[in-house]
């Protein structure tokens, strides 16, 4: 079960986890999740995320992309070091 994205975002943890995490396969294996095309993750939202944490990060990149969120996150990354 996906959890709502404004309580995953209030988790600290899981930013940082989301920060870390890597494209562990596909074209752009080895490149930080964050830093993923929208286009790249609309497409594997069509065609069906994977299933456990990878879905779910990528579809928490994908919301924070698709609402505009990545000033506010980078500023929390930032203020979390």
């Amino acid at each position: 079960m996906v959890r709502p994205v404004t309580a995953t975002l209030l988790d600290p943890t899981v930013l940082l986890e989301l920060e870390r995490a890597r494209m562990p396969f596909g074209k752009y294996e080895g490149r930080p999740l964050l830093t993923l095309p929208e286009t790249y993750l609309l497409w594997f939202m069509r065609q069906g995320l994977p299933r456990g944490k990878l879905g779910e990060q990528m579809a928490l990149v994908l919301e924070i992309k698709t609402n505009g969120l990545e000033p506010l996150v980078a500023a929390a990354l930032a203020a979390g070091r």
